[in-house]
């Protein structure tokens, strides 16, 4: 069996200049069509964090992907991190930087019981915002955030920092 980041640097897709030019855009999205690289990423993902989480949380829209599936791996339950104004009942809010201006998280209340040990799940960490995020939402809760797995990590942008004293495990630095 190849290593992990071996198998998502042959099916990831590279695309020029999206969305806007001198941005190089890493789609995940072939990785995840790949049954047995879906399955060793998440086995990747999951590895770290062994016995140490009792939930995972995924970050809208990829990392719900990710989430479902290491949720469904180890049989604890899935929770979504979503974009502000998509859920129906009353939510925790928590905003952030953008490159260009500003976003929201939500999270509903109540849905996480407190002391849970909470595993986040995303595609990507850039600037650490999102992340940050919704680490700060579980956390309201009265969650306790396990740590954060990515499949992509961007190392020329700050995102780890902005994560400081969180356990964060990335499968491969781009």
């Amino acid at each position: 069996m190849l290593p992990v980041s071996v198998v998502i640097e042959r099916l990831c897709a590279t695309i020029e200049d999206y969305p806007s030019q001198g941005i190089v855009f890493k789609d995940l999205t072939p990785v995840f069509a790949d049954g047995a690289a879906l399955r060793q990423v998440v086995d990747s993902l999951l590895e770290p964090f062994a016995g140490k989480f009792d939930a995972v949380a995924g970050v809208e829209a990829r990392g719900f992907l990710l989430a479902a599936a290491a949720a469904y791996a180890t049989g604890t339950g899935v929770i979504t991190v979503r974009k502000a104004g998509k859920l129906p009942r009353a939510v925790y809010s928590e905003s952030y930087a953008l490159e260009y201006g500003e976003a929201t998280l939500e999270l509903h209340q109540g849905d996480v019981p407190v002391g849970t040990r909470v595993l986040i799940l995303d595609d990507v960490l850039a600037t650490g915002g999102t992340l940050s995020a919704a680490a700060a939402l579980l956390e309201r809760t009265g969650a306790v955030v396990a740590g954060i797995g990515v499949v992509l990590e961007i190392g020329a942008l700050p995102g780890r920092s902005a994560l400081a004293g969180r356990e964060v495990h990335s499968l491969l630095g781009v």
